[in-house]
């Protein structure tokens, strides 16, 4: 991190930098695939796992996949992590204890359009909580608009105003509180310490969050009970504790150091689309020809508002 730093205040060439800012957006890309496919993993723990249970073992799996790599720099690094403890658990708090918990918690009360059309308001959250510090430009803003015009068409079947006829229940609330933290998360990466490197920053944060959860995960325990450890729940905690947790984070964090939280935000509206291609290719849905209309919309938006600038 501290090496993206200094090479942003010095002049590089023109290849390098259109390099870096393509793995960048490769990587942001990445981390919203899998982001996707944890949407159609988790609706097989709805019935299955608490909430606040289900987030707890994703992070507990997660911090025992990174572990191996990671210790030893944590150990290296540990007067720096000691020095930003608060920082880290800042981060640990909005992108790892209350992000997902609260989207587990939404999906129990709220319709999936609704899920969908909240969190869809996450790059502009993003946009916001980033300005002091990032600026999308005339570009940028124009392909968020269009992006999210595809989006708002997509969820509402068509109709751009479908939006406000929707019924509004307590998960949107939750929803609401989910997208608000992943876009605090997001715009707090950009000023993550030096000193600190990507795998003991991932590392930190799962483990202060998990310990975040540790007493809402004892209370879920005496009055929900436990879940049983079949195939059909170890499945997908295993999904969403290695692959949208450990692997998903660490791009999207690495995205973030490379291009900025604004426009990897932006490659987040791609999201609908994905979870549209995984629902036909793995559950056999129907896409139609609003749909496709919509994902060609939402991905003009995204090329424009991603595209490098001069």
């Amino acid at each position: 991190m501290a090496v993206l730093e200094r090479a942003r205040t010095h002049h590089t060439p023109a290849g390098r930098g259109s390099s870096a800012q393509g793995i960048g957006l490769m990587l942001a890309l990445t981390a919203t695939v899998i982001w996707s496919g944890n949407f159609v993993i988790a609706r097989a723990l709805h019935d299955t796992v608490p909430p606040v249970q289900t987030a707890f073992w994703r992070w507990i799996i997660a911090l025992l996949a990174v572990a191996p790599l990671a210790l030893p720099q944590v150990r290296r690094q540990w007067p720096a992590i000691r020095r930003h403890l608060g920082f880290l658990a800042l981060a640990a708090l909005l992108g790892v204890t209350l992000f997902n918990t609260l989207i587990y918690q939404a999906g129990r009360s709220t319709s999936a359009t609704n899920m969908a059309m909240i969190a869809a308001a996450a790059p502009a959250m993003i946009a916001l909580f980033a300005r002091g510090g990032e600026k999308l430009g005339a570009r940028g803003t124009a392909g968020m608009v269009i992006a999210l015009a595809g989006v708002v068409t997509l969820v509402g079947k068509g109709s751009p105003t479908a939006v406000l006829r929707l019924d509004l229940a307590p998960g949107d609330l939750w929803m609401v509180a989910a997208t608000a933290a992943f876009a605090g998360y997001s715009a707090l990466l950009r000023r993550r310490p030096e000193g600190i490197g990507g795998l003991p920053f991932l590392f930190m944060t799962f483990a202060l969050g998990a310990a975040m959860l540790v007493p809402a995960y004892a209370v879920s325990l005496v009055l929900q009970g436990g879940f049983e450890p079949v195939a059909g729940t170890v499945g997908p905690l295993l999904y969403i504790g290695i692959c949208s947790s450990a692997v998903a984070y660490f791009t999207w964090n690495k995205a973030i150091a490379l291009v900025g939280a604004t426009r990897a935000g932006v490659v987040y509206y791609l999201q609908p689309v994905c979870v549209a291609l995984l629902s036909f290719a793995a559950l056999d849905e129907a896409v139609g020809g609003t749909q496709v209309v919509c994902m060609i919309l939402i991905i003009a938006g995204v090329a424009l508002g991603a595209g490098r600038r001069r």
